[in-house]
């Protein structure tokens, strides 16, 4: 740990870097270890002087929430559709998730309207707009995208909890055997699935959001009702 600098020695620190520190503290420890107190012990300062880049415990939350977030932000701009576009978003976002699955559970709580977070959104429509979809289309599908990601992420996030740290499980849990014996074609579908390849990636995800990215190509408003 390096000395604790005064007053006049913190011009090097940055919201980006006391950031940084508290997201790698949440993963060692989880979210019940961060306090500015603690985050400034990790970088060495006063507790005091991190207020004069993050304004509050709230603000500090958020911008947790940004640096997982932003992480998918990339590969947004660099695809060759907006189908790729979005796809490549959330498997870029489910990658991000899944590296610190202790921030899950405020990345569901909180909307975090930052700065970086509203430029992910900026390229995302960008992209989506160039496309030649309306904006406020394009907001929906972002939106829908990111609301199933995380999702998804949650609920294998809270499949595994150990020493009181949330960690996420590579897929859904299959059913066992002995629990199938009346349920004759949830034992068919779960063999079924089982004598499947591993593909590394959870097939339940791809399923979904290839379902949804065919949907999003159909008329607006377009339910498939008769």
């Amino acid at each position: 740990m390096s000395p604790k600098r005064t007053r006049g020695q913190n011009a090097g620190l940055t919201r980006q870097a006391i950031l940084r520190a508290a997201l790698a503290l949440a993963d060692r420890e989880g979210l019940k270890a961060l306090s500015m107190r603690r985050i400034g012990q990790e970088l060495g300062v006063e507790a005091m002087s991190l207020y004069q880049h993050v304004a509050s415990k709230d603000a500090l939350l958020d911008g947790l929430v940004e640096q997982v977030v932003t992480q998918a932000a990339p590969l947004l701009a660099e695809a060759a559709s907006w189908q790729e576009a979005l796809r490549e978003y959330a498997h870029a976002l489910l990658r991000a998730l899944l590296a610190h699955p202790n921030v899950v559970p405020l990345v569901v709580s909180r909307p975090a309207i930052t700065p970086g977070n509203l430029r992910l959104m900026e390229e995302g429509l960008r992209v989506l707009r160039a496309a030649g979809l309306p904006p406020d289309r394009a907001l929906d599908m972002l939106y829908a995208v990111t609301g199933f990601v995380v999702g998804h992420v949650a609920v294998l996030a809270a499949g595994e909890v150990a020493g009181g740290t949330e960690r996420a499980a590579p897929a859904m849990r299959d059913i066992p055997e002995p629990d199938l014996v009346e349920t004759p074609l949830l034992a068919e579908a779960t063999r079924a699935r089982r004598a499947q390849p591993s593909s590394g990636t959870d097939r339940r995800f791809v399923f979904a959001l290839e379902a949804m990215l065919r949907g999003f190509g159909g008329e607006p408003g377009e339910s498939g009702e008769p």
